[in-house]
């Protein structure tokens, strides 16, 4: 009974579809009719005119947004637990060509307009040392808590006044929005948000992640990074495909509604135990470590976190008996 990761959920089942029928279609790298068709499938979710391309990895999506947006010379100002900064292998200082991350503090890893503020007041303003370029965050973040749009446009106006490029890591942008019922529009470009890596495989995607550009001008140059970082894939229709697939009939909603409700119960039965509120489809819940190998015995995957804490993380695929076990466990512990 797998909660480790929202990685590991199938595929849906629609996406596998799609894959097979656009394994009818010949033409190569991103010039297909599939991918054509994103910019405008985006554009109306987004209510604006933009640019989007697939990418493999939720890392190149990250990393190839904040390299259009930060110079090698320049900073990102990120969260200390970011996945930019945790768990990716260094990927932002190799794609951006050796820009750093400028790191801030903050409850349940949400970055607070202050700590921007702070994060440049400490930093000269000459040769010496490494300028603050861009600000990166995370919806929802790694301790499963959703910004709010109010949240993120006042962090859009932080990122405005110190003249910093602005980039949402949305690995589980799809758990943010049914969280909150924030439109995707109110909480990205509308805030200021200037780049958004668009995550599908932790939501029943396969292998496909979307770059979304908000800023004009950036298409042109992440088009080339894409390339040039071994991302442009051959058969890119094929990447195209499964986000159509998540896209029609509202689907990426459907499935991140079906992967909150099951952390919301599970966090239900974990009460007070609670380290931070549930607001997507992440748990995290204090326990001893006999505690957690109880849970372990009873057939539960999961990771242990911080001492005396695990990490559970619900799925699109996991609703009914799995997750009802869980709970009663948790419950009786």
């Amino acid at each position: 009974m797998r909660f480790f990761s929202d990685n590991a959920a199938a595929a849906h089942p629609a996406v596998i579809e799609a894959i097979a029928k656009s394994n009818e279609l010949s033409t190569a790298y991103d010039g297909d009719e599939l991918s054509q068709k994103l910019d405008g499938a985006f554009s109306e979710l987004f209510e604006t005119d933009l640019s989007a391309l697939w990418v493999a990895t939720g890392t190149a999506a990250n990393c190839l947004a904040l390299a259009a947006l930060c110079p090698p010379f320049g900073a990102v100002i990120c969260h200390r637990d970011a996945h930019i900064e945790n768990d990716e292998a260094g990927a932002p200082a190799f794609y951006t060509h050796g820009a750093k991350l400028m790191l801030v503090d903050g409850p349940g890893a949400k970055v607070a307009p202050e700590a921007v503020d702070a994060a440049v007041a400490r930093i000269r303003k000459d040769v010496h040392q490494v300028q603050p370029k861009a600000l990166s965050i995370t919806n929802a973040t790694e301790y499963g808590l959703a910004y709010t749009a109010d949240e993120v446009c006042a962090l859009g106006e932080r990122a405005k006044a110190h003249g910093l490029g602005f980039h949402m890591d949305g690995a589980r942008f799809a758990n943010a929005i049914v969280s909150t019922g924030a439109s995707p529009a109110d909480v990205t470009w509308r805030a200021g948000v200037e780049a958004l890596s668009f995550g599908f495989v932790k939501n029943g995607g396969l292998n496909a992640e979307a770059l979304i550009l908000f800023k004009p001008g950036l298409a042109e140059e992440v088009a080339v990074r894409r390339k040039r970082a071994g991302h442009l894939l051959s058969k890119g229709r094929m990447m195209a495909a499964q986000i159509l697939a998540m896209l029609e009939n509202d689907l990426w909603l459907e499935n991140a509604r079906s992967a909150n409700a099951a952390a919301r119960t599970i966090a239900a039965a974990a009460s007070e135990r609670l380290v931070y509120p549930v607001e997507a489809n992440e748990i995290f819940v204090r326990a001893t470590p006999d505690e957690a190998a109880t849970l372990r015995a009873a057939g539960f995957d999961f990771y242990d976190w911080a001492p005396g804490e695990i990490r559970l993380v619900t799925s699109w695929d996991q609703g009914g008996e799995p997750v009802e076990r869980l709970a009663a466990a948790i419950a009786a512990l």
